[in-house]
């Protein structure tokens, strides 16, 4: 594993210990990265506390991304504590529940322009916050995605529009960061038990199909994404920028499920 030591960074959208944004912090810390966190609201920083322990960190801040207030005290800390980082991991989505069911066409307005807020336009005005921090020496900006925003995956609705729009986002922060050294990728995983997925209506049905259809028959772990994010965060991704990188067991690949299960 490439060695992180010496770098440090920020990790946001921790909600227990089989989140995502864990599993990429473990292996960061493990790597030897100093991290910092934020979660939003009393309920969530419970959680967060002993996981942060477990790592090594002390700093915890509570963020809500849809408010600029609070995104600015949040980087003015992180800020005060390290006047440089050199990473940032925006593992941050929401839609509402009710509407990760049933058709897609049943969208509401404000479900729309909220779950794009939070999932999407929140990855620019994290990096515009982190690009001071990280324009001295360079850094990497790394968000999640997921399949759903190229093809069409039952019950993702508006979600797969929202990160469609995230992966879009990537490309155009990652062009215009380029020049200040700044890298901005996605990983885009399989289907995982995490608390965000079991929200999308058939999560479980989802995530047998993949396992049993995917060319390595297999979801991803959460060690393996923890990877590459070490592999992008590390100066082996020097020259990675702009990049979706699927961490799914080859389902992308496909065009249709395996012959035994046609």
């Amino acid at each position: 594993m490439q060695s992180l030591s010496g770098k440090r960074g920020l990790i946001m959208g921790v909600a227990n210990e089989r989140s995502i944004a864990w599993g990429i912090a473990k292996a960061l810390a493990e790597a030897g990265a100093e991290l910092a966190f934020t979660y939003q609201g009393d309920a969530f920083g419970k959680r967060l506390e002993p996981l942060a322990a477990s790592v090594g960190s002390d700093f915890m801040v509570d963020v809500d991304v849809t408010d600029d207030a609070s995104l600015d005290a949040a980087f003015e800390a992180l800020g005060a504590r390290w006047p440089t980082i050199d990473f940032v991991v925006h593992a941050i989505a929401y839609s509402d529940k009710s509407e990760l069911t049933g058709r897609f066409l049943n969208t509401s307005r404000a479900n729309f322009k909220n779950s794009m807020d939070i999932s999407a336009y929140s990855f620019i005005e994290v990096a515009r916050r982190a690009h001071p921090l990280m324009v001295e020496n360079g850094g990497t900006l790394i968000t999640l995605s997921y399949q759903g925003s190229n093809r069409v995956v039952p019950n993702y609705n508006v979600m797969g529009v929202a990160k469609a729009a995230l992966e879009a986002t990537t490309r155009y922060l990652a062009n215009d960061l380029g020049p200040d050294g700044i890298r901005v990728n996605a990983i885009s995983p399989g289907p995982m038990k995490t608390l965000a997925g079991a929200a999308i209506g058939g999560a479980r049905k989802t995530y047998k199909h993949t396992e049993q259809n995917a060319p390595l028959r297999s979801n991803a772990t959460l060690e393996a994404v923890g990877g590459t994010a070490v592999y992008l965060v590390s100066d082996a991704g020097n020259f990675t920028t702009g990049e979706v990188i699927r961490v799914d067991g080859g389902f992308h690949v496909l065009g249709m499920p395996q012959q035994d299960n046609l």
